[in-house]
């Protein structure tokens, strides 16, 4: 496996296992309660980490022109 496959894992962990840690109402970000915050940043976060990972990927060079 390659180690920039790695990367998929992270937001994964971070949305399912970081979800007990943040688990809590207050504080308030940007007027959301914090753990709806924490899961809407790790939806926009995923889409770039799967960007990354689509680049890094040689596979998909070939098709660049």
């Amino acid at each position: 496996m390659k180690a920039y496959y790695l990367l998929a894992v992270i937001p994964f962990i971070a949305i399912l296992g970081g979800a007990a840690f943040v688990n809590k109402i207050e504080p308030y970000v940007l007027g959301l309660p914090f753990f709806l915050f924490w899961i809407i940043l790790w939806s926009i976060l995923c889409s770039v980490i799967m960007f990354v990972i689509y680049r890094l990927d040689p596979l998909n060079k070939g098709d660049e022109e």
